[in-house]
């Protein structure tokens, strides 16, 4: 059967495959567009097989929200400049609306969840690796699901912050997003804090006290200790760090004037945690050339 150019042409224009792909896959498939077009997804899902391993730390936070219920997932690629690629940014936006809508708990979950178009995540995961050229990886997502106040806020597609209100107003809810976004507080209230961080910290202050203070009465020295721990734990909690929009309070003070509390925020940053690959590019040169 003879190829013509229109019908490649719409091959192209439905996977977004290259121009010697679609063909090749036309060939391959008797001109039949449908078949074609499963050819070329297998392929995809071949070419994301050899990616699988590479390191993907880059990426972008995509954020969906209706209501109460909100969502935040992080999908990774290998390099910046891919995480801002059309084809990536639409499927990031199209994964965290599926992620919304069907209530997935984890990416794990999300996988087999159907996208508009009718592929799985997973499937359109391949697709998109095929296109893009970089492993592409749906890493983590987080979700509140609240009859209170729920604020998403996502700063240039690399952090991403959640956080639930009881009392105040969306306003107030945001900043506080904005506030987390920005501190990164390791948690939210007081209460909250492990005792045996607590205890660690107490054991440092100790150690780090002069002699002479040492040998003080152990009641001065409780008092001493204490008010350095209260310190440590306003600077590790949203409620005892100064508010990023009005440093003049706390966040608890600002909360406190508003009638509102913080229930619960949830923070994603793209590659936390991700050991990433550094290339001494020099140092490869030079071996290869055996000057190293």
């Amino acid at each position: 059967m003879q190829i013509t150019a229109q019908t490649v042409k719409e091959l192209r224009e439905r996977t977004g495959a290259g121009m010697m792909e679609c063909k090749k896959a036309l060939t391959e498939n008797a001109g039949d567009i449908d078949t074609a077009a499963e050819w070329l997804r297998k392929q995809g899902l071949a070419k994301a097989d050899k990616k699988a391993g590479r390191v993907a730390a880059e990426g972008r936070i995509a954020v969906a929200r209706q209501g109460g219920r909100a969502v935040l997932v992080e999908i990774n690629s290998e390099t910046d400049f891919v995480a801002k690629d059309e084809n990536f940014v639409a499927f990031a936006a199209a994964v965290a609306q599926a992620a919304l809508a069907s209530g997935a708990g984890d990416a794990e979950a999300l996988k087999t969840v159907r996208l508009p178009g009718g592929e799985t995540v997973e499937e359109a995961r391949a697709a998109v690796i095929a296109k893009v050229g970089e492993n592409v990886q749906v890493r983590r997502l987080t979700r509140v699901d609240s009859a209170h106040t729920v604020a998403a806020y996502v700063h240039g597609a690399r952090i991403g912050v959640l956080v639930e209100l009881r009392g105040g107003s969306e306003e107030l809810a945001r900043g506080v997003a904005m506030h987390v976004a920005a501190m990164n507080p390791p948690y939210n209230k007081p209460g909250d804090v492990p005792a045996a961080f607590i205890a660690k910290e107490k054991e440092i202050e100790l150690a780090r006290m002069p002699g002479k203070d040492k040998s003080k009465p152990a009641a001065i020295l409780e008092k001493i200790v204490s008010g350095k721990i209260a310190k440590i734990v306003n600077e590790n909690t949203l409620y005892g760090q100064p508010y990023v929009l009005d440093t003049e309070q706390t966040v608890e003070a600002v909360l406190r004037a508003a009638g509102a509390e913080v229930l619960q925020f949830q923070r994603l940053a793209v590659g936390e945690g991700i050991e990433k690959v550094v290339e001494d590019y020099a140092a490869e040169v030079m071996k290869q050339a055996g000057l190293a």
